[in-house]
């Protein structure tokens, strides 16, 4: 019988890298570890090649210096494999094009920023085959992401709130804005596929979050069963209170043995119009990352843990992703109970 899924995704990366200006003359490399799907760095390379590129596979040994195991979770520290060894970092530096299929990615290791001053492009990819095909971005996604980030720079306060009881106030300076539209196409761009989100990383924000039945928890990829409470001061959670969700959270704070645990991180608003709020109930933990959550069309996604633009690192990093918000950018509302605000 012939293996007919491989077309799709050979047509889908194709398509995904002509979206990241994949040219003839670039040199791309296919990052992988023993645990990336075979059939993705397949896939990658038939692509590159059908682009026109010069490409090189690349697989290195996996192993993580998280403490958590590594289930597509979002906290993005590496391989040690590559942290370590300065061959493998000049190697992606020499890049044009990185397609990153590790099984955590790097984006919250510092490692990843030399790579991108060097001005290679890295584009991500995780999440199962049907969900990035269903996600597969288009060109006017960045438009969309970049008009966000334009509101966010102007703006000073960001406030969500919602009818469960949500009611933040975010400090926007210094908050240094930015986004995901699902490709990278611009020297020195690291993003996701998929992935349409505007976010930044604030320092200051204070009130409470009440997440609401259904609200979903990452990297547990948990739907949230009963309410939970989490104040917040001065970018820190001070309490937790609420239900089983609650002791979770609590537990998962404490046991981190992380100074930066409770610490507020990146915060923002969804833009993926094809996502499917109920994708992370239909799959196995470790079939997708979950990107159909963080980038639901008129979510409120926010973390904790770390946050480069106050240097902290840290693996204790969790993204939250609700429904049924407001967001409020000065006096402008981008989400209105859950759903995005046509301007």
């Amino acid at each position: 019988m012939f293996d007919l899924s491989s077309v799709d995704l050979l047509d889908a990366f194709t398509r995904e890298l002509r979206l990241c200006k994949l040219s003839e003359s670039e040199h791309v490399v296919v990052l992988s570890e023993p645990g990336s799907r075979g059939d993705y760095v397949a896939a990658a390379f038939g692509a590159a090649k059908a682009c026109g590129a010069h490409v090189i596979a690349a697989t290195v040994p996996g192993g993580s210096p998280a403490p958590m195991p590594s289930t597509h979770t979002g906290a993005g520290p590496g391989l040690v494999s590559v942290l370590n060894d300065s061959t493998a970092q000049d190697l992606l530096k020499s890049a044009d094009l990185v397609v990153d299929l590790t099984r955590e990615g790097f984006i919250h290791a510092p490692v990843q920023q030399e790579i991108l001053r060097a001005g290679t492009r890295i584009i991500f990819v995780c999440d199962a085959p049907d969900v990035l095909i269903r996600n597969l971005p288009k060109e006017a996604d960045k438009d969309e992401v970049l008009e966000g980030v334009r509101l966010l720079k102007q703006s000073s306060v960001m406030r969500v709130t919602s009818d469960a009881g949500t009611d933040l106030t975010v400090q926007l300076a210094g908050s240094k804005p930015e986004f995901q539209c699902g490709f990278a196409d611009d020297p020195g761009r690291w993003d996701h596929w998929p992935s349409t989100m505007v976010l930044c990383w604030p320092e200051i924000s204070d009130g409470q979050i009440v997440l609401s039945e259904g609200d979903i928890l990452l990297p547990f990829k948990e739907y949230v069963r009963q309410p939970v409470t989490l104040q917040i001061a001065g970018g820190q959670i001070e309490k937790v209170s609420g239900g089983a969700e609650a002791e979770l959270l609590s537990t998962f704070f404490d046991d981190a043995d992380d100074q930066w645990a409770r610490s507020l991180s990146h915060m923002g608003w969804g833009l993926m119009r094809t996502a499917d709020w109920f994708a992370t109930a239909m799959y196995g933990k470790d079939d997708l990352m979950g990107m159909d959550a963080r980038a639901f069309a008129g979510n409120f996604l926010w973390s904790t843990g770390p946050h480069p633009v106050l240097g902290r690192e840290s693996y204790a990093h969790l993204d939250i992703a609700m429904r049924g918000c407001t967001v409020t950018v000065d006096d402008t509302e981008v989400v209105t109970g859950g759903r995005l605000t046509e301007r």
